[in-house]
């Protein structure tokens, strides 16, 4: 559902009508969210919609940053910076996020801070289709994931992040990045979306700075 919505919006990025596009985005991010809370609630996680969901949005991020392109008829190479910041933005939030989960929410299961290995098949999935997605997944995310561990590894052992951090590291996450795209559509700044999020990456290094000086390993 999240996918289509997000077809929608890129369809309306196209032809121009950037409110239609900023509601689609937005509603694509409900639903992206609701999701994965639905399962946890349910108690029914599931490996291949982890991963489905992290490819989806990958191949979604890099149309709707490729219809910008288009659109605006900016510099591709630029525009490829642009969606690689925003990848390693959305690593830098998961990253934090997936550690708070796994030591001080009560655990979870299906996100891994590092995926090094296959993951074992939960109830009613195929081994062989979490396999497959595994390896997807790490050749999309991979590098990234790499890059965040080689800048702030110790993070991994903190069992608490207070709220003023989580807070923080939310302006990285992907509803709040589409956010930000619909925002710069509806009000004519179309054309300033893929330069701000290459400016946008600075404050990787304030939440890095941040989560050292004042958040020390337990």
């Amino acid at each position: 559902m999240f996918l289509i919505a997000g077809l929608n919006a890129i369809y309306f990025i196209l032809h121009q009508d950037y409110l239609m596009a900023a509601i689609f985005l937005v509603v694509k991010s409900i639903i992206d969210a609701a999701d994965g809370e639905l399962a946890r609630l349910r108690h029914k996680p599931s490996y291949i919609g982890r991963y489905l969901d992290s490819i989806f949005d990958l191949i979604l991020n890099f149309i709707i940053l490729y219809t910008i392109y288009y659109t605006t008829k900016s510099n591709f190479w630029v525009m490829l910076i642009a969606f690689f910041a925003i990848q390693l933005q959305g690593t830098v939030f998961n990253y934090y996020y997936t550690i708070l989960r796994n030591n001080s929410l009560g655990g979870d299961t299906t996100s891994r801070v590092e995926e090094k290995s296959f993951p074992k098949a939960l109830h009613g999935e195929s081994q062989q289709i979490v396999n497959f997605l595994f390896i997807i997944y790490t050749i999309f995310y991979g590098g990234f994931d790499r890059i965040i561990l080689a800048l702030d590894s110790n993070a991994k052992s903190i069992k608490q992040f207070p709220n003023w951090f989580m807070t923080l590291i939310s302006i990285y996450g992907l509803g709040f990045q589409l956010l930000i795209i619909g925002v710069m559509m509806v009000v004519g700044l179309i054309n300033y979306i893929i330069p701000f999020f290459i400016v946008y990456s600075i404050f990787i290094a304030l939440i890095i700075g941040l989560r050292m000086l004042f958040l020390k390993n337990d």
